[in-house]
């Protein structure tokens, strides 16, 4: 069986906002050591997840059951967050969400990549994201260099 054969994707809703405050925490935690420790707690963020992500974001959510497994913010044609619990990566869940965020997407999408996320600048390669330009981290809260990835329909 293919493991995301049970994964259904919905639009998310409020009541997703401490789950998905959970997924940003732990994933970021896993995949970005580099990054400074969080400052903010798990209420925090949730608050940040209902106050701001679901606010600003068309964000859709991946459930197993009724367990959330990950999301992704789309504000307009920029991919904000892509995010998804450590122990499901490599497992097709973040291709689901990124290819439902590019059928929402019709003329293209954009994303900001750390330069050190190896593995996020691979996954976004083999779904046909290019380098559009590269920053010395100056415009990032975290002063990390990073590049702008761009994708476009039939590309």
């Amino acid at each position: 069986m293919n493991h995301t054969d049970t994964v259904e994707l919905r639009l998310a809703t409020p009541a997703d906002a401490a789950a998905i405050a959970h997924i940003h925490m732990s994933s970021r935690a896993a995949t970005m050591p580099y990054l400074p420790p969080q400052k903010r707690n798990h209420e925090q963020v949730t608050r940040w997840a209902a106050e701001v992500l679901l606010e600003e974001c068309r964000t859709w959510v991946a459930v197993r059951g009724t367990e959330v497994l990950g999301y992704a913010g789309l504000e307009s044609d920029v991919l904000e967050y892509l995010y998804l619990l450590p122990d499901v990566r490599r497992q097709g869940v973040g291709t689901l969400l990124l290819d439902e965020v590019k059928r929402n997407s019709p003329g293209g999408l954009r994303l900001q990549v750390f330069e050190q996320n190896t593995e996020a600048r691979a996954f976004y390669q083999r779904h046909g994201f290019t380098v559009l330009a590269t920053d010395d981290g100056s415009g990032n809260m975290e002063n990390l260099p990073d590049l702008t990835l761009g994708w476009a329909p039939g590309a």
